[in-house]
């Protein structure tokens, strides 16, 4: 897949292109795009997926914050695993914003990427207000040569992909099923950075986990097998995100990860943890040691679930 930033990269070519966001790539992304590399062969044109760094409504709207899949360069990671020629990232302005569907086609579509043919998402709209529809679009479409084509839904529409199911199931724990509908577990990368250092005087010396996307989700509060990533290398992990109720740390949120059979200073170093599976939820124990017996019960439930 080629990253196109300058349009003007695009001069003399003729694309078959769909438009979206693609926040997570999911399965319904990834089937949609599959009809349009079947579209660009029969035309014997390359296949691209125009999309956006930031989020649309983050751009029209200073507060608000979105809840995120994918960083930009994770999207960009995935799209390049469906085998589409082209991703050409368009920046998302106010004056972008204000364009009409018509014009939007016209302008940009047409004349400034060379869009031959457009393959619009079952349910997706664009232009000011989103205002028109898909029968508008191939009037809009042919008038300046544009072929504009409705996307199959995914599973004939007996299953509901999306990106907002896929934030809901992580937020309830569903990092499994979640990872079916992604196609690839959810992971969260960040920085290693210093934290109580409790973990250590119970045996389970922990990581925490400064993430580096602010917006990401963070999967819902508990216990979870994940593979860790650091340092070129694969290891098991035991990661717990919550606020400690045994140790009454308050009400801050921490996400640490003890990494199975693993020693050493890693202060400071990029760390990314992929979700397998959700072992439990949070619970205040009456003492340490109970909190130390359940820590080993669930080492050795990592340890099983996570097989090399």
């Amino acid at each position: 897949m080629i990253v196109i930033r300058d349009t003007d990269l695009l001069k003399g070519k003729r694309l078959v292109a769909t438009i979206g966001f693609f926040d997570g790539v999911h399965l319904g992304h990834r089937f949609l795009i599959d009809e349009l590399k079947g579209i660009a062969r029969a035309k014997n044109q390359p296949s691209a997926v125009i999309t956006f760094p930031e989020h649309p409504r983050a751009v029209l709207h200073s507060d608000y914050q979105p809840k995120l899949l994918n960083s930009f360069e994770e999207k960009l990671e995935q799209l390049a695993t469906t085998g589409v020629d082209y991703c050409i990232v368009l920046d998302f302005t106010i004056e972008l914003s204000r364009l009409t569907a018509q014009e939007f086609i016209t302008s940009i579509l047409a004349e400034k990427l060379h869009t031959d043919a457009l393959l619009i998402g079952y349910d997706h709209r664009f232009g000011h207000d989103r205002k028109d529809g898909f029968e508008q679009y191939v009037v809009y479409g042919a008038a300046c040569g544009m072929e504009v084509l409705k996307a199959s839904p995914y599973d004939e529409g007996r299953t509901a992909v999306s990106s907002s199911e896929i934030r809901k199931l992580l937020t309830d724990c569903h990092v499994e099923e979640a990872a079916r509908l992604l196609t690839y577990p959810y992971r969260l990368q960040g920085t290693i950075v210093n934290g109580y250092k409790v973990g250590r005087k119970l045996g389970f010396p922990t990581a925490n986990i400064q993430v580096d996307e602010p917006f990401k989700i963070v999967p819902g509060i508990g216990v979870y097998a994940v593979w860790v990533y650091l340092k070129g290398k694969r290891y098991k992990g035991m990661l717990y995100i919550g606020n400690r109720p045994t140790l009454d740390n308050g009400d801050n949120i921490t996400l640490e990860v003890n990494i199975l059979d693993f020693s050493g200073d890693i202060y400071n170093n990029e760390i990314t943890v992929a979700f397998i599976y959700y072992v439990r939820g949070d619970v205040k124990f009456n003492s340490l040691e109970e909190l130390i017996e359940q820590l080993g019960r669930d080492r050795e439930t990592v340890n099983k679930i996570l097989i090399s």
